[in-house]
């Protein structure tokens, strides 16, 4: 799938693994509090055994003392779209673009699995339904450039 250049504020931090979603609920509630948009949660490094570079993102938001302006960049995407069960969408999707030859824009590093751009939109607003297991979420990783 392709998709267009999205401009966003996000705060962007590093977290262990464990508790990971803890910090991603906290900063959804304070970039919901900030004005309507779709939020997203963007993993920038992920190290299961270490610390994740992460961000929390409201697309068109206002910038604020945390909040920072960025980019989802446009390109080729690999998505797809689920309710609950995030770990195995992710296994699924990543399976999917291996199984299909589709190379992920993405790098090791000693800090980890680099992504240009790793990012789940959610859909269904959480600031409208709050229990989690409810959420419609799009998983997207951008593709390398053929």
């Amino acid at each position: 799938m392709s998709k267009p250049e999205i401009h966003y504020v996000g705060i962007r931090v590093t977290t262990p693994f464990g508790g990971m979603l803890a910090v991603r609920n906290s900063l959804l509630d304070e970039l919901a509090a900030a004005g309507p948009g779709l939020l997203f949660h963007r993993l920038h490094v992920i190290d299961m055994n270490g610390p994740m570079d992460m961000e929390v993102g409201l697309v068109d938001g206002p910038p604020t003392e945390q909040a920072r302006p960025g980019v989802l960049p446009a390109g080729r995407y690999a998505s797809l779209t689920y309710v609950n069960h995030a770990r195995q969408a992710n296994k699924l999707l990543l399976e999917w673009a291996r199984d299909h030859g589709h190379a992920l824009d993405r790098w090791d590093g000693s800090a980890g699995d680099h992504f240009a751009c790793r990012y789940e939109a959610f859909l269904t607003d959480p600031r409208v339904e709050r229990m989690k297991t409810k959420w419609q979420v799009e998983l997207n990783i951008r593709l390398a450039d053929a």
